[in-house]
């Protein structure tokens, strides 16, 4: 079966890091777009980040430019997101997904994705 499943999030201060993986399995990563997404409690899923199937492009949401960084590699069939200068509004159930969609395009719409891992929750408080 298809899967996609996230880890590393956990408790930090603010100002701290942490770095999530995203590691698929039944399937390789190699042709998709890879996305991060996240979602609030009380507040609706948005998008973090999107890499495109060789990484070679990449896209962030305003909030978190300069301070998070996605990466992949896929010999290893893995996604990460290094999140740095972490804040509480930072605070979230982390997601990855991809759309299955062969694409050399850092393009990862919220209502496209078709897989998606289960989340891991990365809490920033001090």
């Amino acid at each position: 079966q298809l899967q996609l499943v996230e880890s590393g999030g956990g408790l930090v201060q603010p100002g701290g890091s942490l770095r999530l993986s995203c590691a698929a399995s039944g399937f390789t990563l190699d042709y998709y777009a890879i996305g991060w997404f996240r979602q609030a409690p009380g507040k609706e899923r948005e998008g973090v980040s999107c890499i495109s199937s060789s990484g070679g492009s990449t896209n962030y949401a305003d909030s978190v430019k300069g301070r998070f960084t996605i990466s992949r590699d896929n010999a290893k069939n893995t996604v990460y997101l290094e999140m740095n200068s972490l804040k509480p509004e930072d605070t979230a159930v982390y997601y990855c997904a991809t759309g299955l969609i062969i694409t050399n395009q850092a393009i990862c719409p919220n209502s496209g994705m078709k897989l998606w891992g289960k989340g891991t929750l990365v809490t920033v408080s001090s």
